[in-house]
């Protein structure tokens, strides 16, 4: 039969939270007290039950990474990112998907991640007032990603500067009929989750500085999806004069983009030029243009934030916010528009055979 955690404690010379942490590879103990508590457990055939630790210390070795939408490309991406931070930290990885406003509300209204967790990740959600109170009262570290608050630290990219940038390149090709593809999802905005409009305010904002006026037909919306980019696409070309170029939101509209322009005759980029925004792990097999948001980073950066306040002292760290850079991938969907002799040689739109 082998022993319990308190005869390990006792011969160690040290309280039974001491064992459990030394055992679970926790801060706060030595590494001389680690290696003999080590030793001699092994001597004795202790092994640690998870249950058991989290009575002894409190400390559960988890990290709650709370989210939308677990489907989705993004998050996949940041869940991956922090969770190796986490996992080589010597730590776990509880996954939370809020799926929709249903799933939002009981999330926060029965706190469900009180003694589950030693810190909390929240991916993509502008929390109300309500909210923050409750997260504050489980009074663990918490940081945000993509959204910013007074109350705890974050992790997200400048948007505004880097749709600058996407429709700053169609700008310095010479396209001045520039179109505009935006996230409006209502899946996303149910569950509180919607795109920051950050990325339509920057590419407006360059439109205005480079001298374009801004045109609604120019300008639309739809589901964060590759339906939803092609719909817009569709929208775009029905436009008395459509646009050379187009900035949109996301990559996986912009290959729904990519599939609409090409359905009705236009080439990429030679009638057409399109910037996409992520960098998805398509967005080269698809030679997409596109802002390298460097998501999994943003991930591994948040978790950096959360370990460092689990770190003894507390640092504060959990309070800090981090502004991850972007920048643009020039690939093959982005080039000078055409001229006007060259668009009169092309046989016109209509006579163009369909894919």
């Amino acid at each position: 039969m082998s022993a319990g955690i308190d005869e390990v404690a006792e011969r160690a010379g040290v309280a039974t939270s001491t064992v459990s942490r030394a055992l679970r590879g926790l801060p706060g103990v030595s590494k001389a007290t680690r290696v003999r508590i080590r030793k001699i457990a092994a001597d004795l055939g202790y092994q640690a039950s998870p249950s058991a630790s989290r009575l002894a210390t409190g400390v559960t070795g988890t990290v709650a990474v709370v989210v939308p939408d677990a489907t989705k490309w993004f998050f996949g991406q940041v869940i991956s990112g922090a969770g190796s931070a986490i996992r080589a930290a010597g730590r776990d990885v509880l996954l939370y998907e809020l799926g929709d406003s249903e799933g939002r509300r009981r999330f926060f209204s029965q706190q469900v991640l009180r003694g589950r967790a030693d810190a909390v990740m929240v991916l993509s959600l502008s929390l109300t007032q309500q909210e923050a109170g409750m997260l504050q009262a489980l009074n663990l570290p918490v940081v945000l990603l993509g959204h910013s608050s007074e109350y705890f630290g974050s992790v997200r990219v400048d948007e505004r500067a880097a749709a600058r940038t996407a429709v700053g390149h169609l700008v310095d090709l010479g396209h001045r009929r520039i179109g505009l593809i935006g996230i409006d999802d209502e899946r996303e905005a149910t569950a509180g989750s919607a795109a920051p409009p950050s990325r339509v305010a920057g590419s407006r904002q360059s439109l205005l500085a480079a001298g374009i006026p801004l045109e609604d037909a120019l300008q639309q919306f739809g589901p964060n999806s590759v339906d939803g980019g092609a719909a817009a696409m569709e929208r775009l070309l029905s436009a008395p004069v459509p646009p050379t170029g187009v900035f949109v939101s996301s990559d996986e509209m912009a290959f729904g983009a990519m599939e609409a322009a090409r359905a009705a005759g236009l080439d990429i980029p030679r009638d057409m030029s399109l910037v996409g925004f992520d960098n998805h792990d398509l967005a080269r097999v698809m030679d997409l243009t596109t802002i390298d948001q460097d998501v999994r980073g943003q991930g591994a950066a948040a978790a950096e934030l959360l370990l460092r306040a689990l770190e003894p002292p507390g640092s504060g760290a959990a309070r800090q916010t981090r502004i991850i850079n972007t920048h643009l991938v020039k690939r093959g969907t982005t080039s000078a528009p055409a001229t006007a002799a060259t668009r009169s040689a092309r046989p016109s739109r209509k006579t163009r055979q369909q894919p």
